[in-house]
This record gives C-alpha cells, sequence and structure tokens, in this order.
C-alpha cells in the first residue's frame, strides 16, 4: 500500500467511525490526552489563518458545577443563540433530520407520540450526556459568518482529533441555545460570540444510545460534476 493510500484509509477509518456519543462513563481523559487532542485540532485551516476560535475546556469540579447551572437555568429558559438557528428544515433535510432522531428515540425506548419521553431525552443535552468534559467554541464576533465557517472547520479538525485518540465527543448546538449562561458562566466577553459546545470522555459502549450509527448521502446526491 502507497503512503497517500495507506494515509487515506486512516482517515476514511476515522470519519467511519467517529459519532455522536450520547452517554459516558464517568472516568476523566488524561491531560496529556486532551492536550494533544487540541494541540491537533489547531492545525485546522481557516481564512488567511486568522484562527477565529477560542476554546474554554472544563474538567472535574468545572464540569459538575457548570453541568448542574446549566440544566437548572435550560429548565428555565427558553433558546437563545447568538447565532441564526435554522429558520425550517424542508424536504431530504427534514427527512434526514426525522430519520437520525427516530433511531436514537428507538434505541432508548421513546414510543412515537410520547412527547414527555422525548423532551425528557432531549434534555439530556444540558446534563452533557454525563460526560466528565466539555468544551465551548467562541469565535471572533467581528468576522460574522466566515469566522463561524472557519470555526465550524476546527469543530471537525477536533472530531477527528479525538476520535484517533479513543476520546468519545458530541457537538452540541443545544448548548449554544443557552448562550446568556455560558456567556455569564464563564464570563465571556462581547468580542467572542459562542457558536458550539462539545461533550466528551469515553463512551459508555453498553448504553443503548451509542447503540446505533447514521446514514451519509451517496456522493450523486451531494455532487455535480462538470468536465466540460
Amino acid at each position: 500500500m502507497s503512503p497517500v493510500d495507506d494515509a487515506s484509509t486512516v482517515l476514511e477509518d476515522l470519519l467511519s467511525t467517529r459519532w455522536s456519543c450520547r452517554a459516558f462513563e464517568p472516568r476523566e481523559v488524561p491531560r496529556p490526552l486532551i492536550e494533544r487532542m487540541f494541540t491537533l485540532a489547531q492545525r485546522s485551516a481557516s481564512w488567511c489563518n486568522t484562527q477565529p476560535w477560542q476554546v474554554i475546556v472544563t474538567g472535574g469540579a468545572a464540569t459538575e458545577r457548570f453541568r448542574d447551572g446549566l440544566a437548572e437555568y435550560a429548565q428555565q429558559h427558553g433558546a437563545a443563540f447568538e447565532f441564526d438557528p435554522p429558520a425550517e428544515y424542508r424536504g431530504v433535510y427534514r427527512d434526514r433530520r426525522r430519520a437520525s432522531g427516530w433511531q436514537l428515540y428507538q434505541a432508548v425506548g421513546v414510543e412515537r407520540g410520547d412527547r414527555a419521553a422525548s423532551a425528557r431525552q432531549s434534555f439530556e443535552n444540558f446534563r452533557l450526556f454525563g460526560a466528565p468534559h466539555v468544551a465551548i467554541i467562541t469565535t471572533d464576533a467581528e468576522q460574522g459568518v466566515y469566522g463561524a465557517v472557519d470555526s465550524g472547520l476546527y469543530l471537525g479538525t477536533l472530531l477527528l482529533a479525538a476520535r484517533s485518540l479513543g476520546i468519545a465527543t458530541i457537538p452540541q448546538a443545544a448548548l449554544a441555545s443557552q448562550s446568556p449562561f455560558i456567556r455569564e458562566h464563564f464570563g465571556i466577553s462581547d468580542d467572542r460570540k459562542i457558536l458550539v459546545g462539545i461533550s466528551f470522555g469515553y463512551a459508555d459502549l453498553d448504553h443503548p444510545a451509542n447503540s446505533y450509527r447514521t446514514a451519509r448521502a451517496t456522493l450523486d446526491e451531494v455532487v455535480t460534476r462538470q468536465d466540460r
């Protein structure tokens, strides 16, 4: 196997085996591994190498304070994103979203129409799915959508870096929906905008929420070639 083939195989494995973990073991990730994960992610691409992302990472008692405060706040407040969420999901995007949601609900035993049970499962976002760590990604406010795109690239790189180290992750827009709490809790300055949170740790592989994997669209659905 050539070096190029070998490298693409490694990347394919990381992409194929990464998933959004929704149940974690309580044990923490050793600090050297966390530092390695974020060091790898720092190689992410950005426009003109501006690297607009900043990250807050918790562990130990800091995670517990954040988890408890976030859950209490989310019970009493509605969504308040700092970037506009999707106005609506239509067509194939709605279908994919529904398929993903029902895979989760079926895995954890939530029946169709049981809104109370689905709400309880959704609220696990604000308990970080039991993860021992969370990372909050902010972006430079003045860079607007392009800073957000660059920080999204960083997020994707971080997820693969974590997978390469055996660390499970879940990127959570739900955390950004509670931005007023997050801003106050961590003392985030006005020149930053809260983009997303990532809970991470070691996966509880016996939990049913981790028993399924989502599908991906075919190339014909997303790629249009023009050769002439």
